[in-house]
Formats: structure tokens, sequence, C-alpha cells
């Protein structure tokens, strides 16, 4: 689980039920998330969230290339109206490609934050494992 510091605690339940809680990244500049806010996943259902949140990812890293391109909008034409243009048109495209980069910056963030709490998971799965094992061992 993944408290609203950011510090990864604990998964809640037993076995493959275990539920993983995640609240939403802070990213600087950005607003703070809602209290209570976030998202419940089953630990044997990380592997595909994580998944989703990489195409997601790529999604913006495609939209990234045309947001360049938008944000340097050069006019058709030498006269006035055509510059006009380029000059109405590239504030637009560079506040699309800051908001992209944000957006990007924020799924990097919770992808982070997804693997870390997949490998809690295991190291926790281990080290019960481990536990039982001994506790065996210790029994005969």
């Amino acid at each position: 689980m993944l408290d609203a510091g950011g510090g990864v605690g604990g998964a809640v339940g037993a076995g493959a039920s275990k539920v993983v809680m995640m609240a939403a990244p802070k990213v600087a500049g950005a607003p703070a998330p809602a209290a209570g806010g976030g998202y419940k996943f089953k630990a044997d259902e990380l592997e595909s969230v994580i998944q989703r949140w990489e195409d997601l990812r790529d999604a913006l890293k495609t939209d990234e290339r045309d947001a360049e391109r938008m944000a340097h909008v050069q006019g058709p034409g030498r006269e006035f109206a055509s510059g006009d243009f380029a000059n109405l048109a590239n504030p637009s495209g560079k506040a699309f490609l800051e908001a992209n980069q944000r957006m990007q910056k924020y799924v990097a963030q919770y992808i982070d934050a997804l693997r870390k709490a997949k490998q809690s998971i295991s190291t926790q799965e281990e080290q019960a494992q481990s536990d039982v094992a001994r506790a065996g061992e210790q029994s005969a």
C-alpha cells in the first residue's frame, strides 16, 4: 500500500486475494491528490495494471512528438495573417506540450510506485515462506 506520503506499506488481505491500495503520487507544481483518493488492485492483477500504465506512458510519448510540432507552428505565408496565426497558435501548442510533459511525469511516478508495491508484496511473500519453512524445521 502506498500512503499519502509516498511510502510503501503492507498489502491488505491474505494470499492471492491481497488488495494493494495506491494513493495518487504527488507531483511538484500539480494540485495535491484528494484525501482518500487513489486506487485498489488485487495483488495478482498488479502486473497487468503496470502494463496499462506503461501503455499510457508510451501513448503520451507519441503525443509529445505531435505537441512539439504544435508548439513551433510557422505561418504558411509571409503576410501578416500567417504571422498572426503562428503567434496565436504557438502558445496553445506550448501549453499542450507542458501539460503532456507533466502527465508523463505523473505516469512515470505512478509506475514506479506500482513497481515498489509489487516488490514489497514479493518480499513479504518470500519472508512468509521462509518463516513457514523455518517453523517447520524447528518443530521437526
